[in-house]
This record gives structure tokens, C-alpha cells and sequence, in this order.
């Protein structure tokens, strides 16, 4: 008798103790979340901590509430000629008629600014926004970039609009809820939840993208679309899906917030956008590349040849460095360093930690624009001066700095040679590297025209299949 009752005594004290834990566990995952500013400036980055990963006590109500009327439906109008009949075809009568796409975008400004996708606009001869509220707005398109898929359209409001604050893209991290708000199918404002899946995801497999990827249900018309982290900060913008079937079927990707911000800066200061480059030709490491460079390190930027008179010539860097952060971020892979500079400008400072010998270095690399570009089929192209043009009696074109060695002996026996001037590409006219990332990016990346004008003169084209 006497040890059963010591027995339920010590259960007692026990249970006591468990739910004396238990409570306080209880009220510190219940306690109070931080609360958002009423008003953030255009164009800010939010000051929130970051979000927390995983669990399930997270609210995603006040994300939402912030998010849903600063995302917009976007309705483009395309006119396109076709054959509408046996009789028309016969005749060889086309006709044109409207062709309507939709998407998402999002307001980031009261006065009416709102970013999207290129791809969702593109090509149309109008464009027409609706609000979460219904009202109905015709828009102007300020300026695009093919490249990162975004463009920027202005709407006129009587009264100040609803709009979302940039979070910054580079502080989210793997494992962190975030929400997809968008119009999917052609319905008004949708709101789903997932996790951060991974970073920097190259898609292209150029090492030109640099994608979050997330769980989160996307679907067509989410394009254009907010992706926010818990506190309703704008950290991506939605833009593609992986499927087979053009629905969602577990992965989504969106445009670095940090990225798209600094797209639009420039697009409303420039008109176009300006990149900063170091000046370093290389490749990521892996397994096979570092038994390829002949190193041991399998993360990172190997340096293979750095541009004369660049930036980073000026700082020290030599081949063979191996380039392992840049302003503190961990540099793992090429799309991480790419990523990264999509977001500075020329003339920025950045501080580039380096591994050399094995020794870890840092030094400091002023950006400059970048004015050199590889063409595939034919090889690297330079932007020149409008006196160096004057040599050519041409307004517009890049040199043709060195032809690629895998085929400038069939270039040079065409009469083709290194200082001729390539001045449209897919029937684009060229002047500068951002017009030939237009003119390539706006056909996948392919080229399937080439117009070359001599150093005598004669002026070729060339077509690819």
C-alpha cells in the first residue's frame, strides 16, 4: 500500500512538471507576431526579421490582407492575320482579329506603377488592368527587360492604390513559407501557401537566370504575380512553372525581388537597364569541373581569365582565384554569382572574397558596364563608340571582336573576318548589348539571323536553321 501511494505521488509531481513545460512552450509559440508599418516608401527595402521556417502556428491572414488589392489582372490585346475560312485561304485573304492574353501584376507605387512579366504583355497593342475592387484601368507600358521577364506598366488613379513593399530577396531562405498571389485561370485574386524549394535556379541552362523556386501552387495567369514572404513583403515575382501539362505540378519560379527592383529602377531612370559585370570569365566548380581546373575546392567561381583593364584587374584578381562570396554572399555556383550582379549597377562597389594558393582574400572591385557579348554562332561582340562607327558610315552596330574557334575558318572563307560589323540579329537592329540580349532572348536565346557589314563595305546576311 505504502509504495502505491509513493507511486501516484510521484505521478502527481510529473504531471505537474510535463504541463509546467508544456504551458511554456505554449506561450512562446503563441506569442504575439510582429506588426507591419502602415507605410513603407516606394521602392524600400522592409526591415522585418526573416521569416520563420517550417512549423505550422504560422498566420499567413496578414500577408494576405496586405497582398490581395495591391495584385492585378492583366489583360493584353494582340492583333494577329490569319485565314478564317476555306474561301479566304483560296482568295489569299487574311484577316485580323484580336487575340487576348491574361496574367497577374503587382502595384508598387500609390501613384500607379505595377511590374509583370514581359512575356505577359508582349506584343500588345493595349494593355487593360483590373483592381481587386473591380475598377477597370487602360495601361501604359514604361519599359521592359526580355532578359529577366520583367516589364513596367503605369495606370492612372483618381485616388492612391493599394501597393506592396520589396522584401529583400537575398536574406529569404530555404524552408521559408511563403504565399503565390495571383489570377489563375482567369479568376480574381488567389491566394496559396508553400516553402522555398531553392535559390538561384538557372533554368535556361546558360547561367543567365537566377529563379526561387517554391512549392507553392502556381498556375497560368499567376505570371506576373506577388510571391511574399509571412509579413507581405514582395519577394519574387512569379514567372514559370515546370510541367508537361502547362499546370501546376509541384514547382514554381519567380524573379528575385532584389532583382526586379533594380530592373525597374533603371527602366524609369534609363529606359533601359544598366549591369555591372567584374570582369572574370570562368565557370562554377563540381566534381568534374574542379578535376578540370585542377583544384580541390568543389564550390565556387573558378577564374579563368580576367578582362584587361576591368574592374576586377584593377582590384588583384588573378586567374586561378576561386571566388567564394561576394558583399558576404556565399557563392556556391554560377547562377549565385550572376544573380547577384543582376542586382548592381556599374560603378558599384562590391567586396569579393576570394580563395587563392588557400588562402582566403577580400578585395574591393568597382563594377563597369558591361559592353562585350558572345554570340553563339559566330563569337564575341563589342559595343562602339558613335566615332568608331563613323569608320564603318553606319549609325548602329557592335564589332565583331574575335570569332569563335570552333568555326572561323568557315567564317573567314565566306570573306568574314574579326573587326566587320554586326548590325542586326533576328531582324533587330543592334547597337548595344542590351539590344542583343533583346534580340536573342525574344527568340529563346537562338540566333536565326545574322546582318554583317563589312570592313569594305558589302553588307551579307546570313540565315540559321
Amino acid at each position: 500500500m505504502k509504495k502505491l501511494f509513493t507511486l501516484l505521488i510521484a505521478s502527481a509531481i510529473g504531471s505537474v512538471v510535463t504541463l509546467g513545460v508544456y504551458t511554456q512552450i505554449s506561450n512562446k509559440n503563441n506569442s504575439t507576431p510582429i506588426e507591419p508599418p502602415n507605410e513603407v516608401p516606394f521602392i524600400k527595402t522592409s526591415n522585418y526579421p526573416p521569416t520563420p521556417a517550417g512549423g505550422t502556428n504560422i498566420d499567413f491572414t496578414k500577408a494576405a490582407e496586405k497582398t490581395l488589392h495591391a495584385v492585378v489582372h492583366v489583360k493584353n490585346t494582340t492583333m494577329s492575320k490569319g485565314y478564317t475560312s476555306f474561301e479566304d485561304l483560296f482568295f489569299g485573304r487574311m484577316q485580323s482579329r484580336p487575340q487576348i492574353g491574361t496574367g497577374s501584376g503587382v502595384i508598387i507605387s500609390p501613384d500607379g506603377y505595377i511590374i509583370t512579366n514581359n512575356h505577359v504583355i508582349e506584343g500588345a497593342q493595349s494593355i487593360e488592368v483590373t483592381t481587386n475592387n473591380n475598377k477597370t484601368f487602360e495601361a501604359n507600358l514604361v519599359g521592359t527587360d526580355p532578359v529577366t521577364d520583367i516589364a513596367l506598366l503605369k495606370i492612372e488613379s483618381d485616388e492612391e492604390l493599394t501597393y506592396t513593399t520589396f522584401g529583400d530577396s537575398d536574406t529569404a531562405k530555404i524552408g521559408e513559407w511563403v504565399l503565390a498571389v495571383g489570377n489563375p485561370f482567369n479568376l480574381t485574386s488567389t491566394v496559396t501557401a508553400g516553402i522555398i524549394s531553392a535559390k538561384s535556379r538557372d533554368l535556361s541552362g546558360s547561367n543567365t537566370q537566377s529563379f526561387i523556386q517554391t512549392d507553392a501552387a502556381v498556375n497560368p495567369g499567376n505570371s506576373g504575380g506577388a510571391l511574399v514572404n509571412i509579413h507581405g513583403d514582395l519577394i519574387g515575382i512569379n514567372t514559370a512553372i515546370s510541367s508537361q501539362t502547362g499546370s501546376y505540378i509541384g514547382y514554381s519560379f519567380a524573379v528575385p525581388s532584389n532583382i526586379a527592383r533594380k530592373v525597374v529602377s533603371d527602366i524609369m531612370e534609363y529606359g533601359n537597364v544598366q549591369n555591372g559585370i567584374l570582369g572574370v570569365i570562368g565557370g562554377e566548380l563540381n566534381s568534374q569541373n574542379s578535376e578540370t581546373f585542377g583544384v580541390s575546392e568543389t564550390e565556387g567561381f573558378y577564374v579563368k581569365e580576367v578582362q584587361e583593364n576591368s574592374g576586377a584587374m584593377r582590384s588583384g584578381i588573378k586567374k586561378g582565384d576561386i571566388i567564394k562570396s561576394v558583399n558576404g554572399i556565399e557563392i556556391v555556383k554560377f547562377s549565385d554569382l550572376t544573380g547577384f550582379l543582376k542586382t548592381k549597377s556599374p560603378n558599384d562597389v562590391v567586396e569579393v572574397g576570394l580563395l587563392r594558393d588557400g588562402e582566403n582574400k577580400v578585395v574591393k572591385v568597382t563594377l563597369e558596364k558591361r559592353t562585350i557579348i558572345d554570340v553563339s554562332v559566330i563569337g564575341t561582340l563589342r559595343e562602339l563608340e558613335s566615332e568608331d562607327l563613323k569608320n564603318y558610315e553606319s549609325d548602329y552596330g557592335l564589332e565583331l571582336k574575335s570569332l569563335f574557334q570552333n568555326n572561323k575558318a568557315e567564317w573567314e572563307a565566306d570573306g568574314i573576318s574579326e573587326g566587320d560589323l554586326i548590325v542586326e540579329i533576328n531582324n533587330i537592329k543592334v547597337n548595344s548589348v542590351v539590344d542583343v540580349q533583346k534580340a536573342l532572348s525574344s527568340n529563346s536565346n537562338k540566333v536565326y539571323q545574322l546582318s554583317i557589314l563589312k570592313k569594305n563595305g558589302e553588307k551579307v546576311a546570313y540565315r540559321f536553321r
